[in-house]
């Protein structure tokens, strides 16, 4: 059994390469509640760094130790060095599922700049696909409110990689909509889907004349009733077909 160090609190600093961004300050305050009552029964783990300890895992540990007022934490003292630290730190997470999905891409991206591992490697250390690390590093190409949103958990990440389809300039209408809407997954990725057909139909066909600012005002009326429909939890089958003469537009309900 490994020896456990009693290292004061004022020693020790947070580990650089911790992937959680947020430490919700409830939890803390019901763990160091529980650290008082019946003590830490898993010490954290550190590494020696310089006159200092790092915490290689255990920060929210650490945190709620500090809350509680013990002027010791009992440690584990590691050899790691700054690649093992970083993957110690992320697993740690990942197992207890505690990340984000934006905080786990950054950590993926932290990692591979820090340590030249490539999306395969970690794959194979954290037990996921590379296909898994890559999407989730995809989601960081959506803007920094967008990804915020699914920090707080306003939308889910099925709902993000979704947006990922639409076109940069279009995303925060679409955003605006799902949270507006509360469309849940499927329909977020109809609609989203619709949209991107439409857009390559539009772009294979040949142009024709400009509708009357009329015409507009009753298909985007068209448009809103559709998406109260779909709020309902009704599925809704839009197809628009336009030429020359008309603007055809077909709804399909299923029984």
């Amino acid at each position: 059994m490994r020896e456990t160090f009693d290292i004061p609190v004022e020693l020790i600093k947070p580990n650089r390469y911790q992937p959680r961004l947020d430490f919700n300050r409830e939890s803390l305050m019901e763990l160091a509640q529980s650290i008082r009552e019946n003590g830490l029964i898993q010490p954290i783990t550190v590494r020696k760094s310089g006159l200092q300890y790092e915490i290689i895992a255990g920060e929210r540990r650490y945190r709620a130790m500090q809350m509680a007022g013990f002027i010791t934490v009992p440690c584990l003292i590691s050899e790691a060095d700054e690649t093992q630290m970083a993957e110690m730190a992320l697993v740690e997470n990942l197992q207890r599922e505690d990340l984000t999905a934006i905080e786990e891409a950054k950590a993926y991206v932290k990692i591979m700049a820090e340590s030249q591992l490539t999306q395969e490697k970690i794959a194979s250390k954290v037990g996921k696909s590379q296909s898994a690390i890559a999407n989730k590093i995809r989601l960081l190409q959506l803007p920094e409110d967008i990804q915020q949103a699914v920090s707080e958990r306003v939308i889910t990440e099925r709902h993000a990689r979704a947006l990922l389809n639409v076109v940069p300039e279009e995303r925060h209408d679409m955003f605006k909509k799902i949270v507006g809407m509360n469309l849940n997954v499927r329909q977020t990725e109809q609609w989203i889907n619709g949209k991107v057909k439409k857009h390559e139909e539009e772009m294979k066909k040949p142009k024709t004349k400009g509708i009357t600012r009329n015409l507009k005002i009753a298909l985007n009326t068209i448009e809103a009733a559709v998406g109260m429909i779909m709020k309902t939890g009704v599925d809704v089958h839009k197809k628009v077909e336009e030429d020359e003469k008309e603007v055809r537009i077909v709804l399909r309900f299923p029984k």
